[in-house]
């Protein structure tokens, strides 16, 4: 007979500037700590985050359009918090946490259940970093 030990689960190591970017990013978008714990568990669809829905779901901190939300998730990909949903037809309009994500949700779960506000500093250094594209 042979014993199988439990495999433990060791999260992934990343650079103190990927963390620090993908936080500040995560900070200075209209979104609540609530949307990020839904998309850990399932993954969330565009129309369920924007306009009046999303702030009815305590998603966004304000209604937003479509347009705005979709920009905001696209720099979350981008910075390595979200990744997009894939079905058998290919991509879909549906959004979930990456493992770098889901460390920053627990974190902050775990800290203050909901999300620091940005400094000036931090929404200057992240619109900056949006504009120009930066890799760090």
């Amino acid at each position: 007979m042979t014993l199988i030990q439990p495999q433990t689960t060791q999260s992934i190591q990343y650079s103190p500037i990927t963390v620090k970017r993908a936080e500040r990013a995560m900070l200075c978008l209209p979104f609540q700590l609530s949307l990020f714990v839904a998309m850990r568990s399932h993954s969330v669809p565009l129309p369920a985050i924007a306009n009046r829905e999303g702030f009815e779901q305590q998603y966004t901190r304000r209604p937003i359009s479509e347009l705005a939300v979709e920009n905001a998730l696209m720099w979350l990909i981008q910075v390595g918090v979200l990744r997009r949903e894939v079905d058998g037809q290919g991509i879909t309009d549906s959004f979930r946490l990456t493992p770098l994500g889901r460390q920053l949700v627990e974190k902050w779960e775990h800290q203050a259940g909901e999300l620091p506000p940005p400094t000036v500093l931090e929404r200057l250094y992240n619109a900056l970093n949006r504009w120009v594209r930066l890799p760090v």
